[in-house]
């Protein structure tokens, strides 16, 4: 496990098992990259129906739906992710965003309200690829990881491996005997789980996006207006643009997202004016009582004073 607080008074870090700036898969923080990018497009509305950059949608949802998780889409299913014969047999298997769509859009529907699906984040990083006329990996690279110097972060498109030193990722699948899970190719996860990245530059980047250094003001705004969202299974919870809005036992809020993606568990806070930074990271299944001391490092580190 790996955890970093950084604050107006100095930098704590902590880390057991692995390298101090180990690497790990993100997974849904990735989220929150690919919302950014998506803002970050000059003229982009997000009133627009998706039907107008992809025609294969002709449900009628909007780039703000997809990006709030209110487009009532649902995610197909992934061996490699669900079991340990799915993982032995499916781990290397390369998916493209066209086959994970057909396959989400095949589905049926989700009830009225808010629905969290990486489907909305994969549609999402189809149309900036369709509008950049680039991969979405470049945008990102481009646009966040250079710019901010995230050396520690990456795309790795299909690849299995994660790049440089990086802690090694555990799951069980219910059977109670763990698997390394390491090796896994994360094109399932384009746009909405793919990143890999360490917990110095998961605070540096939350830092520059509430910080006004990613968006101009109005995008910024955008992006924190939140709805609730009931179904993050937090009392209080609600969600703007990929990114979540959380409470604070003192009544204070802070903005979060929290990723898994098979064997790894990441959480990261930031205060609203991007001060104050918490990110944890563990491996394995993520025990009820690992997530409770995740959460509890990530309120103290957000909302502490020192």
């Amino acid at each position: 496990m790996g955890a970093e607080v950084v604050s107006p008074h100095g930098r704590r870090h902590a880390a057991a098992g692995t390298p101090r700036d180990g690497r790990f898969r993100i997974g849904s923080l990735t989220k929150t990259f690919t919302a950014v990018v998506a803002l970050q497009l000059p003229g982009l509305s997000l009133d627009t129906l998706v039907h107008h950059w992809l025609p294969e949608v002709t449900r009628d949802i909007t780039l703000r739906d997809l990006l709030r998780h209110t487009s009532r889409l649902l995610d197909p299913s992934i061996p490699a992710l669900t079991s340990a014969e799915g993982y032995r047999a499916e781990r290397m298997r390369s998916y493209t965003p066209k086959e994970l769509a057909g396959a989400a859009l095949r589905l049926g529907t989700a009830p009225e309200g808010w629905s969290y699906a990486n489907t909305n984040f994969l549609l999402t990083a189809m149309i900036i690829e369709r509008i950049t006329g680039r991969s979405w990996a470049e945008e990102i690279t481009d646009r966040i990881i250079r710019p901010l110097r995230l050396d520690a972060t990456s795309a790795p498109g299909e690849s299995p491996f994660i790049p440089g030193p990086h802690a090694r990722g555990w799951a069980s699948f219910g059977t109670g005997t763990q698997l390394d899970v390491t090796l896994l190719n994360p094109s399932m996860a384009i746009g909405s789980g793919a990143l890999v990245s360490s917990v110095r530059d998961l605070g540096l980047f939350y830092a520059a996006l509430l910080g006004d250094e990613l968006l101009p003001p109005a995008r910024l705004a955008e992006m924190t207006t939140t709805i609730p969202a009931p179904g993050l299974g937090i009392d209080g919870a609600r969600y703007g643009l990929g990114l979540a809005e959380l409470p604070l036992p003192d009544g204070r809020r802070f903005y979060s997202h929290f990723g898994e993606l098979l064997g790894y568990h990441a959480w990261a806070g930031v205060t609203a004016d991007g001060s104050r930074t918490a990110v944890v990271y563990v491996t394995g299944d993520g025990t009820e009582a690992t997530m409770d001391a995740m959460s509890a490092l990530i309120e103290d580190g957000v909302g502490g004073t020192s």
